[in-house]
């Protein structure tokens, strides 16, 4: 009697804690808050100001006091502190108050080593979980992508996240070959700054360029390219500029970054068993994840690996569907897929 209060009273939370944004499902209810993983601290009495949304408009505009920080680095925390607060502040406005204690699934990259996922777990629970569990991201991405991963068929799933991509394949609801590289859309961001710097002499901050990715970014030539105007500062001159910048420019500016994530991908191929190989052929590759959303990128990686590549129905949310819908079948789960011994 007392278990079944607790589930009527108490909410099941998955949470995709990523380096960029931070999504909650809650079961029932479907995906409840979709907010940048960002927090604006007082420096000098170390006071939150803001989280999410609202931070993220303070970054580069800040007076001295205030800093707006990002607490997660390549999928991990990297401020303890900082991450526990945006947790709290999050689990509570996904289930505002509640007499018991939520159960929350959090979906980690693949290769996380023991310590960081104990600081995961740890922050979650002094956030206000009842009890934690970790997923890997590839997993929780091909759940909310409406896999079958079930079978001893072989699935395989990109997951380009905002400071990781996850490549793994799946068969029998568990990971037979992976890899995670620290090598995502901020990576892409960065590379769009240098490109900018290198080619204009012009100075852009990452919001700037993160809009240049999302509005014109590209790894496969249009048959009409795409234009955005861009304002930033000369480094010549130290005044205002404005220049133009087109998808086409996009190819060059991102190889770097993309190279790298095609390598990790054939990279796990080579290493897949080919009874497996065999599946991914018939079923093709699945992508999910922000970066995934570059135009052409999915064409790109059919051209590398032969093999048929889609992006999923609803890419930045896979994630965080998928985690919430482990949760919901956590007695279907095998041990390997989430690891019981990281909850208390």
């Amino acid at each position: 009697m007392f278990e079944g209060l607790k589930r009527m009273f108490s909410s099941d939370i998955g949470i995709d804690l990523g380096t960029a944004t931070v999504l909650v499902y809650v079961k029932g209810k479907g995906i409840v808050l979709n907010e940048p993983s960002v927090v604006a601290i007082d420096k000098s009495t170390d006071r939150i100001l803001k989280v999410g949304k609202e931070a993220q408009q303070m970054i580069g505009r800040t007076p001295g006091n205030i800093t707006a920080i990002r607490p997660m680095r390549n999928g991990v925390i990297s401020q303890y502190d900082v991450t526990l607060k945006m947790l709290q502040y999050f689990i509570r406005r996904a289930c505002g108050n509640m007499f018991f204690k939520p159960r929350v699934m959090i979906c980690v990259p693949t290769g996380i080593t023991e310590v960081e996922e104990r600081a995961v777990v740890d922050a979650a629970n002094q956030a206000g979980a009842g009890q934690t569990y970790l997923i890997e991201e590839p997993l929780a991405a091909a759940i909310g992508a409406g896999l079958d991963i079930s079978g001893p068929t072989g699935r395989m799933v990109i997951d380009i996240g905002g400071g990781t991509t996850d490549v793994a394949v799946i068969s029998l609801g568990s990971i037979v070959v992976s890899e995670s590289i620290k090598v995502a859309g901020d990576d892409m961001d960065e590379a769009i700054v240098r490109y900018v710097r290198r080619r204009y002499n012009m100075l852009i901050g990452d919001r700037t360029a993160e809009q240049i990715k999302i509005n014109v970014g590209a790894v496969y030539s249009h048959k009409v390219p795409k234009t955005m105007r861009v304002k930033g500062r000369d480094l010549y001159t130290g005044l205002p500029q404005d220049i133009v910048i087109s998808s086409t420019e996009m190819l060059e500016a991102l190889v770097e970054p993309i190279t790298a994530i095609l390598d990790s991908v054939c990279s796990v191929i080579e290493r897949t068993p080919p009874e497996l190989v065999g599946d991914i052929l018939r079923y093709g590759i699945t992508m999910t994840g922000g970066g995934c959303q570059l135009y052409g990128f999915d064409k790109l990686i059919s051209e590398v690996t032969k093999i048929k590549t889609t992006v999923a129905k609803h890419p930045m949310s896979c994630v965080a569907i998928g985690t919430g819908e482990s949760l919901e079948q956590l007695r279907n789960i095998s041990e390997g897929t989430v690891n019981f011994s990281k909850f208390r």
